[in-house]
């Protein structure tokens, strides 16, 4: 099967590319049939940037060459005004920022999203703590109080635990103390 691609030439970096007509199985940069034009993406605004020999691509058309993506875009934007192509690129540039943007917002819901299970199994840890020591909720209310007004409130959850660990682990200790306080 024949088919109308780009051969890479140039540089390291410096692309240049040749509008070639060869067969398929044939490698990109390898041997081709004919070529029927040029495209070179660095050109300067004094350089032609795109040539096309529609003459010879119309008669490898007839002959049924299948042109690439590439070419076919190409060949529209070689016969496109300059202002017409600056207008196309302008609204590729605007699809990029959106797109950076929109997987910017993507990512700080995800972290929000992530968060917020932690803080509720947080809360959920914290009323289990509660029940066995008998004098943390009068504690816990004044360290709630305080902490709320000066920290933020994603810390004030990490504070309460840390408050409310303290006193529970006061409580055993009173606890044996009052018991061997009996025993004797």
């Amino acid at each position: 099967m024949v088919v109308i691609r780009l051969s890479r030439a140039g540089a390291k970096k410096r692309p240049f590319y040749h509008i070639c007509v060869s067969d398929r199985r044939n490698k990109r940069d390898g041997k081709f049939i004919e070529r029927i034009g040029f495209y070179n993406p660095i050109a300067k605004p004094t350089e032609e940037k795109i040539r096309f020999d529609d003459e010879r691509y119309d008669h490898w058309l007839s002959v049924g060459a299948k042109p690439s993506d590439t070419v076919l875009m190409l060949l529209k934007r070689s016969k496109m005004s300059e202002e017409e192509i600056n207008k196309i690129e302008e609204k590729k540039v605007e699809q990029l920022q959106r797109k950076k943007q929109e997987a910017i917002l993507k990512k700080q819901e995800e972290a929000a999203k992530e968060e917020a299970p932690a803080e509720e199994a947080a809360a959920e840890e914290a009323p289990a703590e509660e029940a066995p020591a008998e004098e943390a909720p009068a504690e816990e209310a004044a360290a709630e109080e305080a902490p709320a007004e000066e920290a933020p409130a994603e810390e004030a959850p990490a504070e309460e635990a840390a408050a409310e660990e303290a006193p529970a682990e006061e409580a055993p200790a009173e606890e044996k103390e009052s018991e061997d306080k009996e025993d004797k």
